[in-house]
């Protein structure tokens, strides 16, 4: 099993350092903007008004923050980072169970003197291992970007924290879903098809509730059960939305671990 392990990490170095190099430059180049915004708070705001409150609830800055603070400009730029988390994580889950049927190595890996259940779990505390890197990644370039641009206001750094705690459940909701996805499916011929449409398809529920209102959407979207505009502004997350994404990937797990153990996996 370490040996499966050890070969699957080894396939998302190339890609950690690719996601990893994208996302700290995302927040550097977005944050290095926050003192011309920052500069003129009041006109910033009166500008916003000008706009439809549905629109600025879509794009998270209809909330209480200002988009002059600190921490009201980085629940704007979190969402996009979100985003990009979401893509990596989806993109794991959809590939880490599929790969071997997409590639015909089904054959070689399962003649190995491991179970299909040691097969699981190697790979995904390989995904997870990745995932974990990018994440502490994302935790040092979100402080970089905030301290190197916040042109010298202050923020409640406790709440800041409290929003980056919620990543690893947020990349564990789209590695888990696109995991049971990926084995429940015949064959996945477009990992990246299948990882764009699941962030940016609970993405966009999530900007429709905003618009038309209610939570029955947001039921479906992690983006609104990690809003970073309500965290931010609270200082608390909403434990309910969080339950509902526990208690999802809790039952992708257990689905996954069921229907990739009796799987009739398709080979050469």
């Amino acid at each position: 099993m370490g040996n499966v392990f050890k070969y699957e990490f080894k396939m998302y170095t190339k890609s950690i350092l690719i996601w990893v190099s994208n996302i700290l430059l995302l927040l550097v180049i977005f944050m290095a903007f926050y003192p011309t915004f920052s500069e003129d708070a009041t006109l910033l705001d009166k500008m916003l008004k000008n706009y439809p409150p549905e629109l600025l609830k879509a794009f998270g800055m209809g909330g209480s923050l200002s988009l002059a603070t600190v921490l009201g400009y980085f629940a704007f730029i979190f969402t996009f980072l979100q985003l990009c988390l979401a893509v990596q994580a989806a993109n794991y889950g959809f590939s880490i169970l599929s790969v071997e049927e997409r590639e015909f190595t089904a054959d070689y890996l399962m003649s190995k003197p491991v179970s299909r259940v040691q097969i699981l779990i190697a790979k995904f505390g390989a995904a997870l291992s990745a995932l974990t890197i990018t994440n502490a990644m994302s935790w040092l370039g979100s402080f970089l970007a905030i301290e190197l641009f916040r042109n010298g206001k202050s923020y409640e750094i406790d709440y800041l924290i409290t929003l980056l705690l919620t990543l690893i459940l947020f990349q564990l909701f789209f590695l888990t879903v696109g995991m049971v996805i990926s084995v429940m499916l015949r064959r996945i011929r477009s990992v990246l098809s299948f990882s764009l449409g699941l962030a940016f398809g609970t993405y966009i529920l999530n900007t429709v509730r905003a618009i038309v209102g209610g939570k029955t959407l947001g039921y479906l979207s992690p983006f609104y059960h990690f809003d970073p505009a309500v965290i931010l502004a609270q200082g608390k997350i909403n434990i309910p939305m969080v339950s509902i994404s526990l208690l999802i990937i809790i039952c992708s797990l257990i689905a996954t671990l069921v229907l990739y153990t009796r799987r009739d996996i398709h080979s050469l």
